[in-house]
């Protein structure tokens, strides 16, 4: 506590660190240091004599809080390990548990997660007849997640005449019904979703006073991390938890408010100081990440958004070059084109770059270019290690001995290993447990008392199940988690399974089992570290469920160029940035319509944008593959948007004879538009249109089942993408190219 960190900080993080009473809004320009400025506020809290378990610190990510509450272990010592510091879910599993039994629920209930929701999903939609073709999993828990991230429960959606119609509009008809099943699911089995958590917390503080007070006393500050990317449900659930005091602090830029599509609410950072009218409002505007002339170029365009708390973000860094931009022919040598810059410039090292796209799918064009360029690279959000199917196994056997009501996790081991349990048994024990209302396990323990009709063999075989995970369940309050976690792995026959595959992929199965018996070993070692006496394995599973997506990646050492969406590369920063796809109908996306839309796709630019350290390199495609078929291409608005000082447009050496000119977009804001050349990369790629012989020929009357009916023009083999192509001219699409092996035409 000697040390005086105070003196590490310039005047505006000072300020923002040393008002630590009433409530409090810290607007953080990117790369202006929020991290520091929020772990340093804490640490001055401590330091001024505040007890540690009187601060609650809430993430968006468990790395965000581990990484924290590190920082702040070294500026004051081990008072840090007994913060409330955590992601939102994390922090809410943590206070429920002690009062489950208010709600409705055990000490040891389950947390599912995305598979396991869309398993339930699944079986309701099936059960019920439903097409899943218009059912899909992702579409039905989008539905539920932003009804429940909006406060709405399932009987307040079935009279939500607004909600009925757009479910209409999507022939989801019983959207409702599915969303009232499945809470009933959860509830039965003893299990809440990560929304779940979220509004059981502020159910748990109305339904219990005492609680609530409980809590309000305990925490005196509150301090929330990327405000701007809160919901409705999370902004309620701040606000109840910093009650009376008020001692609520917030970090954020609206600037960077990009999660609309997960229930993000920018309202609720634009609108704080009308909530809390006497919160004092600070701005650190100086970046410390880039060159001025990226910094500046980011302002010019954020500017232009309507809808945002203002503030000039400025740097003292050096002036740097130009944001370079390039127009290619198509998405290949825009792909080609990167690749190429990346490989001229590798004695930076490859860790130095990052290549950004608006949608996942434009990957798979750049990963072939830098594949034949013997580029190494990692995309960001791959498979998790604890999404991987053996570790998902093992976890399931874990998860059931805690809470044998979990049908989810049963579902999920019973077949493994093999013990003779079947899908047709299962779907018989299914319907029998919905009929009585009760756990699958319940059934396998006792089918003759629940009517279960299934051979006297297999009765057997479901009650030696049942009696296995009942063992497991009067162990695992006995043993550490570690300890009990290997018992269950060699006993379960999980181990013995793994070890007879002896191919590499069995191998590498069995070592990633050991590695997560490793990561138990590990997580109670730490917690003992921490003043922990005894560590049930329920704490290691509640920590294991709610990883979020940025706390199991960029683990690799090796050094790679990282590939990744923009929203993935939020709170990330990189010496060199590629940002590829800059165009209308892409970026900004052909879903934003309406000006809020238009905006947040001007943010994710920004975002974007900010990424870079030193290096900015932005491009287009003039035509781009997009369902089987190339079409054509216009530059994004947002180029209009950008002070063009700021740009330096690359000039080709090598000219397309065939590709014309790419029109400059309209005026938009007074700012001239670009005059962009087409370019491709040094090395030379040739566009030439070979005629081949064909079924077609021109002048055939074809039909095709989007665009109608239509007349070929010709049929060439195209040198660039090395594919056989025909141009139609539609009767009321105009004319397309299409890849002759993809279109599925019919003759007319």
């Amino acid at each position: 506590m000697s040390i005086n960190f105070l003196d590490q900080l310039n005047e505006a993080q000072r300020a923002a660190v040393t008002c630590t009473e009433g409530a409090s809004l810290i607007v953080a320009g990117a790369g202006s240091g929020k991290t520091r400025v929020l772990t340093y506020r804490i640490a001055y809290l401590l330091q001024q004599g505040v007890p540690a378990s009187r601060i609650m610190a809430l993430t968006f990510t468990n790395k965000a809080a581990r990484e924290m509450k590190e920082r702040i272990r070294k500026l004051v010592g081990d008072e840090a390990r007994y913060l409330m510091m955590g992601t939102f879910h994390s922090v809410c599993v943590r206070l429920i548990r002690p009062y489950a039994d208010l709600l409705g629920f055990t000490r040891d209930f389950s947390i599912y997660d995305t598979p396991d929701q869309k398993s339930v999903i699944k079986a309701i939609c099936k059960e019920r007849g439903l097409d899943e073709k218009i059912y899909k999993g992702t579409a039905v828990l989008a539905r539920i997640s932003m009804a429940k991230n909006s406060g709405i429960s399932p009987d307040a959606y079935g009279m939500n005449q607004q909600l009925l119609r757009e479910d209409r509009e999507a022939r989801m008809y019983e959207l409702a019904t599915v969303y009232a099943l499945y809470q009933a699911r959860l509830k039965a089995a003893n299990a809440m979703d990560f929304d779940d958590l979220l509004i059981n917390m502020i159910r748990l503080m109305d339904l219990s006073a005492e609680v609530k007070e409980r809590y309000q006393q305990q925490f005196q500050y509150v301090l929330v991390d990327e405000y701007q990317d809160t919901n409705y449900i999370q902004f309620v659930l701040v606000r109840k938890l910093a009650e009376p005091q008020n001692n609520i602090c917030v970090v954020g830029d609206d600037a960077q408010s990009i999660y609309s599509f997960r229930g993000a609410d920018i309202r609720n950072i634009l609108n704080f100081r009308q909530v809390y009218p006497n919160a004092k409002l600070f701005k650190l505007e100086r970046n410390y990440r880039s060159t001025q002339t990226i910094v500046n170029a980011a302002n010019s365009l954020i500017h232009k958004n309507i809808h945002q708390i203002e503030k000039t973000v400025y740097s003292e860094n050096d002036e740097g070059q130009p944001l370079n931009v390039q127009a290619y022919m198509d998405d290949r040598t825009e792909a080609l084109g990167v690749a190429t810059k990346i490989q001229r410039m590798r004695h930076k090292g490859y860790d130095s770059f990052a290549v950004l796209y608006r949608t996942n799918a434009q990957s798979r064009v750049i990963e072939n270019e830098l594949r034949k360029l013997n580029i190494p690279y990692r995309i960001y959000g791959g498979t998790s290690f604890y999404q991987r199917k053996e570790i998902k196994d093992a976890l399931g056997y874990l998860r059931l001995a805690v809470n044998r009501r979990d049908n989810e996790a049963l579902l999920r081991i019973v077949g493994f290993p093999g013990r003779g349990i079947g899908e047709t048994t299962m779907k018989k024990v299914s319907e029998n447990a919905i009929a009585n209302h009760c756990a699958y396990l319940d059934v396998m323990r006792k089918p003759d008392e629940t009517g279960l009709e299934v051979a006297s063999g297999t009765k057997k075989k479901l009650q030696a199940f049942a009696q296995l995970i009942d063992g497991y369940a009067a162990q695992s309050d006995e043993m550490d988690a570690f300890s009990f976690a290997e018992m269950v792995m060699r006993t379960s026959g999980v181990m013995t399974a793994l070890a007879v595959d002896r191919s590499t992929e069995g191998i590498d199965r069995a070592q990633n089992v050991q590695e997560l018996l490793t990561a138990i070993h590990e997580f109670v070692d730490q917690r003992t570290k921490e003043g922990i006496d005894y560590t049930p394995i329920t704490d290691f599973l509640s920590e294991v469920s709610l990883l979020t997506d940025q706390d199991d990646n960029l683990t690799d050492t090796t050094e790679r160029v990282t590939l990744m969406t923009v929203h993935a590369a939020k709170g990330l920063e990189f010496p060199v940035v590629f940002i590829v796809g800059l165009e209308e109908n892409l970026f900004p996306s052909q879903f934003a319509v309406k000006p809020s839309e238009i905006e947040e796709e001007r943010r994710l630019l920004y975002v974007a944008i900010t990424r870079a350290m030193e290096q900015c390199h932005l491009s287009f495609a003039r035509q781009r593959f997009r369902n089987g078929s190339f079409s054509f291409a216009s530059q994004s608005r947002f180029f209009n948007d950008i002070d063009r000082r700021f740009f330096s447009v690359q000039q080709s050496a090598v000219r397309s004879q065939t590709a014309p000119e790419i029109p400059a977009m309209p005026k938009i804001q007074s700012i001239p538009s670009i005059p962009i050349t087409m370019s491709t990369p040094k090395t030379p790629v040739r566009q030439e249109q070979t005629p081949i012989t064909s079924s077609w020929n021109a002048g055939d009357r074809v039909a095709h089942r989007v665009f109608g009916q239509g007349t070929v023009v010709r049929v060439y083999r195209d040198e660039v993408t090395e594919n056989d192509k025909i141009e139609i001219h539609f009767d009321t699409q105009g004319t397309k190219t299409l890849l002759l092996t993809h279109a599925k035409l019919e003759r007319v």
